[in-house]
């Protein structure tokens, strides 16, 4: 019933980005009068570059074998858009293509009034390379990141300060490095994983000895524990979310953890800690 209901998506999303279309506005000659709206099914093989018989076998739901390539040309054909392509993809049966990363260093103003209104609770944005993109002053102010913290697993490793503060490094070390590498495998085509590996790796034995075992963790939740010099003993949740309308990005906010008295130790420190 599934299929059968999928196979009827499929064919009735497909026949309403044809009619929604006209020869001229994918520059085909006009070919008199139609007898229905849009184009046909012969014209979205030709501009696709598929067969007409396997085209038509697609939108009359059959069980063929699709592939990404195919699936992209005839989204290039009929227009379509990012959410209308994903779409598409997944009524084929196909996995949702990945998403175009985006731009280092972007987010958009409402992003960071996010972040910023979640003070006193630390929290930050960071890209799919964890590359700090946006961090709110909770943040540095709790975590010790400095100017020249640029990287979220650079920083786990390089921080001294961090390092100093915090009550569990040991213990989740391999875990931050298995979530790394697990983030890595998503993005196989992109060398940028293995070159901040590499680097750090160079400058931190510790790093290169757990990134050498080849361990991959997985998981959105952790819980961070310091013992900061002013504010004593503080432990939050963290929650790491995907921003879907921002590709490549993530939202990673921070809540006391109950049962702590870090709420209360919290807002004193950012007090003491203003911009």
């Amino acid at each position: 019933m599934a299929n059968d209901y999928r196979h009827a998506e499929l064919r009735d999303f497909l026949r309403s980005r044809r009619a929604r279309l006209t020869p001229g506005d994918v520059g085909l000659p006009e070919a008199g009068r139609r007898r229905t709206p849009g184009l046909r099914r012969e014209e979205v093989a030709v501009l696709a570059g598929v067969g007409v018989s396997w085209y038509t076998w697609l939108e009359q739901g059959r069980d063929i074998t699709v592939s990404s390539e195919v699936l992209d040309a005839i989204s290039r054909a009929l227009r379509l858009d990012e959410a209308e392509r994903r779409h598409l993809y997944l009524l084929s049966g196909l996995s949702s293509p990945p998403r175009a990363a985006a731009a280092a260093g972007s987010v958009a103003a409402e992003l960071r009034r996010v972040i910023d209104a979640w003070s006193p609770r630390p929290a930050y944005i960071m890209n799919r390379h964890w590359n700090f993109v946006a961090v709110n002053d909770a943040a540095r102010a709790v975590f010790g990141y400095g100017s020249t913290d640029q990287n979220c697993l650079v920083a786990y490793f390089t921080n001294e300060r961090f390092r100093a503060m915090s009550l569990d490094w040991a213990e989740h070390a391999a875990e931050v490095v298995g979530r790394f590498r697990a983030d890595a495998a998503q993005y196989s085509d992109d060398p940028e994983f293995e070159r901040i590996a590499g680097e750090l790796g160079a400058s931190s034995p510790e790093f290169a000895e757990i990134w050498a075992r080849h361990d991959v963790t997985a998981g959105d939740f952790a819980v961070k524990s310091v013992r900061h010099p002013e504010a004593g003993d503080l432990c939050f949740e963290a929650l790491k979310m995907p921003l879907n309308d921002h590709p490549g990005l993530h939202l990673v906010l921070h809540n006391p953890r109950p049962g702590t008295e870090t709420e209360a130790r919290l807002a004193k420190l950012v007090v003491a800690h203003p911009r």
